[in-house]
């Protein structure tokens, strides 16, 4: 299995942020803050083993880990904490989050998380650096 999540990815480019942001209930001024920041995504990917740790501004940071398949204990960018299965579906890793579903996956040398609540889509790019 190839570590293809591994490594640091800087955010380049989103769509849908705003939208997604009131949707799940986050902050104006956070919301504010953290539209033109270029989030920091490190992963260390140890076979089914992951830590996936993303830096925010005023460092600030999220780090969850997991094993595909199992149920662990996650936090949200919010800092809400609950109960999740990450699954990897075709080299995808899906899970599903209290209020959106989202897949990750590694096209070449991106990052692509797209977060998904009803009708609405977030839809993340980021690079390796």
């Amino acid at each position: 299995q190839k570590m293809a999540f591994s490594g640091k990815w800087e955010l380049e480019s989103q769509e849908g942020y705003d939208a997604f942001c009131k949707l799940v209930g986050i902050p104006d001024d956070i919301i504010q803050k953290g539209r033109d920041y270029k989030t920091v995504t490190e992963v260390v990917q140890n076979g089914n083993d992951f830590t996936w740790t993303q830096h925010y501004p005023s460092n600030a940071k999220v780090t969850n880990n997991f094993t595909i398949g199992k149920e662990c204990d996650m936090q949200t960018i919010g800092g809400k904490n609950f109960k999740a299965t990450v699954n990897m579906e075709g080299g995808k890793l899906t899970v599903s989050f209290p209020n959106y579903h989202q897949v990750n996956e590694v096209s070449g040398d991106k990052l692509i998380e797209t977060s998904t609540a009803g009708t609405v889509v977030l839809k993340r790019i980021s690079k390796k650096i």
